[in-house]
């Protein structure tokens, strides 16, 4: 398995940020849709010689044309190293913070992801251009338009995917499958594995057909007192997850369903302090894969070997370079 970190500063640190954490050994790096631009950071790291990813690059604000592009010029850019993880959200964001349209969220993603490979096959092979599906349509590509094609062939797609539905497209149609974050041993065990390989069954794929993208949400630290920051931080995180519809399932499946409405009602009420007092030491052990280097290491393994292709660590109270440095090492010494 390779192991990925994310990649997140200010613009103007960015490229110093991303040479920082190519140094600790991470295989690749990924940004998400935050309080940044989601491919302007992955431009300033192709140097870095990592492979990158956007996790995830919220599609349907965004013209399968734009995205096309986008990826295209990383792809190029990196030298064949960029990967485009595309995700739906949810409705109030989609409407209400990047002030664009909803529906049918799994039939506008099969439609995006089509539309993409038939821009790239006219790109790339010379294949002429027609795609007209119910939510977009492309026809027109001048000369004037066209890259040209690239020695490393298109980019993958990469589905962030969680429910049933979305699981089915990524494995039918995506070359690689984001499993989100929050997540637990259980759930990925009795829910998500599941349905992953009854989707490449019905599709009459293969494992070796999807590139799988194990994600986490990781505390890791050496300093105990650090490692108490980070807990609070993943238990805000944690809170914030489960007071979602969609991520619901999986407090169900720790048993701790009941939690979900009182969550919903705390962040509609903007009350995230008594949020992440909700979740216990026990649903955080759960979710979060915690403690010193060697100790996540050990646990991601648990979780991930035999499954995943890579992993991604998603760190939303940071982790030192000494610390992902030391991550990284016993993670492949436990290969």
């Amino acid at each position: 398995m390779k192991i990925d970190a994310l990649l997140l500063a200010p613009p103007d640190q960015i490229q110093a940020r991303a040479e920082a954490l190519a140094a600790t050994g991470v295989d690749g790096l990924f940004t998400f849709e935050g309080p940044h631009d989601v491919f302007l950071p992955l431009i300033l790291a192709a140097a870095s010689g990592c492979d990158l990813y956007t996790n995830v690059a919220i599609a349907f604000p965004r013209s399968p044309m734009h995205l096309a592009h986008q990826a295209w010029d990383l792809a190029k850019l990196s030298k064949g190293r960029f990967a485009l993880g595309l995700g739906t959200q949810v409705k109030a964001h989609i409407e209400r913070r990047y002030g664009s349209t909803w529906s049918s969220p799994v039939v506008r993603m099969t439609e995006w992801v089509a539309a993409i490979r038939a821009i790239e096959a006219r790109w790339q092979d010379g294949t002429p251009l027609d795609f007209q599906g119910e939510h977009t349509r492309h026809t027109l590509m001048t000369p004037a338009f066209d890259p040209g094609a690239l020695d490393s062939g298109p980019p993958p797609i990469w589905l962030g995917a969680l429910g049933p539905k979305m699981v089915a497209l990524a494995t039918a149609q995506a070359d690689g499958l984001l499993v989100h974050p929050f997540t637990s041993d259980r759930h990925l065990a009795d829910i998500t594995r599941p349905r992953i390989t009854e989707g490449l069954a019905n599709a009459g794929r293969t494992a070796g057909d999807l590139t799988l993208i194990g994600q986490a949400v990781v505390a890791c630290a050496s300093d105990p007192a650090k490692q108490a920051d980070l807990d609070a931080a993943t238990r805000w995180l944690v809170g914030f997850y489960g007071s979602t519809p969609a991520y619901a399932p999986v407090l169900e499946t720790e048993g701790r369903g009941h939690l979900h409405p009182e969550l919903r009602r705390l962040s509609r009420e903007g009350r995230w302090d008594e949020m992440a007092a909700l979740i216990d030491d026990d649903l955080l052990d759960a979710v979060v894969v915690r403690g010193d280097p060697a100790t996540v290491a050990k646990r991601l393994h648990e979780r991930f070997a035999g499954f995943a292709d890579r992993v991604a660590l998603s760190t939303p109270g940071g982790i030192a370079d000494e610390d992902l440095a030391a991550l990284v090492t016993e993670f492949r010494t436990n290969a």
